[in-house]
């Protein structure tokens, strides 16, 4: 999908559209465009842009607050389009998804006709706002790359006869998942081109990256094997993370907020994947350039959100009296993250010998029912009360397994 959540705000919103629109978080001058709309792209407004430096560049951008719950919504509902044309879909991100057609070969004879087909498809029963690019190719990285080829609206097909030319136009970072460090990897065992890249020897490209990873890449481009189309719906870790606005930093009372409003999240998402942790890491980056990092391990695994951050607070006071040091959490913090990981279902969770926690566990499922059912503001947790609430849900691109 092209600059999802912009044409999620102009699909909902008819005035703005045809304007430059940045998504953000906070519509403070500190704020942070997530998501820039096409036209907002067009006069060189960036994800990652700072807001003020974006309206410089661009005096009539629109800023627009972020409504993760409408992008969700549209996600569902733009999947369940591409279900109609094929069983096999795995949805990637937020915003990009894989059809795979192999096994639709003797029903759709005409790719390009599937792809016009989708689009017409989305733009009458999901928006007539959205926008997307297509790529179609034998496997699931050739299909990536063709989508960014030509954006907006974009419709690219990468061919056996075709790949060469598609690749002489460009650099190795311009290939999905090759960055600087990895590129430079490339280019010191000789491969300074995606043609070089293509046409190396797989046992080359293996010694090259230490690794398998070198054979995927020969497999990729080479049309060897399907290496990307992964469907294992594990959850291995969440994590939630916010970037600290200087109204944020002014107090200690305001951070530790976000902290808890951090480990709620957790617990929420938790309670309705019906797991518990049993790990835990906390990090702090600070605009000094240092980092704070903690990471413990649960004897009982955990799931409720205030007695993760009971935990993280008995933590950071025991660091700061041995080290006599100023506060973890203070006016100098850029960005603070939470993760959990090593999962167990909720029905395999072993009781304690002395504490009953069946009752508790079965508070906060019943709570995320009644939030599901009548609306997450109808029914909160004293913690959650705030004059002034500075928390606000936001979702990633890559941000999925929850739906």
């Amino acid at each position: 999908m092209n600059s999802f959540f912009a044409s999620c705000e102009q699909q909902d919103n008819y005035w703005l559209r045809g304007r430059p629109v940045g998504v953000c978080v906070y519509t403070g001058r500190q704020g942070c465009v997530i998501a820039p709309s096409i036209e907002a792209k067009v006069k060189g407004v960036k994800t990652g842009m700072r807001l003020d430096q974006a309206i410089t560049l661009c005096p009539d951008l629109v800023p627009v607050e972020t409504h993760p719950n409408r992008y969700r919504e549209y996600h569902v509902k733009i999947v369940e389009i591409l279900r109609s044309f094929s069983d096999d879909v795995v949805p990637k991100s937020i915003d990009e998804a894989v059809v795979d057609l192999t096994n639709y070969q003797l029903v759709y004879k005409d790719m390009r006709q599937i792809a016009l087909a989708i689009k017409q498809a989305i733009k009458e029963k999901v928006g007539d706002w959205f926008r997307c690019s297509i790529g179609i190719a034998p496997n699931v990285f050739l299909a990536k790359l063709a989508s960014n080829m030509q954006k907006p609206d974009g419709l690219t097909i990468i061919t056996p006869e075709t790949i060469d030319d598609v690749l002489s136009s460009l650099i190795l970072t311009d290939l999905p998942g090759i960055g600087h460090r990895m590129a430079d990897r490339l280019k010191a065992g000789g491969v300074h081109t995606p043609l070089d890249l293509r046409y190396a020897s797989p046992e080359h490209l293996r010694a090259v990256c230490k690794s398998i990873v070198g054979w995927h890449w020969h497999l990729r481009l080479n049309f060897g094997g399907e290496v990307d189309l992964s469907t294992n719906d594990e959850l291995k870790s969440m994590s939630a993370m916010r970037t600290i606005s200087t109204e944020q930093r002014q107090t200690s009372e305001r951070l530790h907020e976000l902290l808890q409003s951090l480990c709620l999240t957790l617990e929420r998402r938790m309670v309705k994947k019906g797991i518990f942790c049993q790990d835990m890491s906390f990090s702090c980056r600070y605009h000094t350039g240092k980092t704070y990092n903690y990471e413990v391990h649960f004897p009982d695994p955990k799931q409720d959100g205030p007695e993760l951050y009971h935990i993280i607070r008995e933590r950071l006071e025991k660091f700061q009296a041995a080290h006599r040091c100023e506060p973890v959490l203070n006016e100098h913090l850029r960005s603070m993250s939470v993760v959990v990981f090593r999962f167990i279902p909720a029905e395999v969770v072993p009781l304690s010998l002395f504490d009953n926690d069946t009752r508790k566990n079965k508070l906060r499922k019943t709570l995320y029912d009644l939030k599901t059912k009548f609306g997450a503001d109808k029914l909160v947790r004293a913690t959650e009360l705030r004059d002034n609430p500075i928390y606000r849900d936001v979702i990633g691109f890559g941000n999925i397994k929850d739906l």
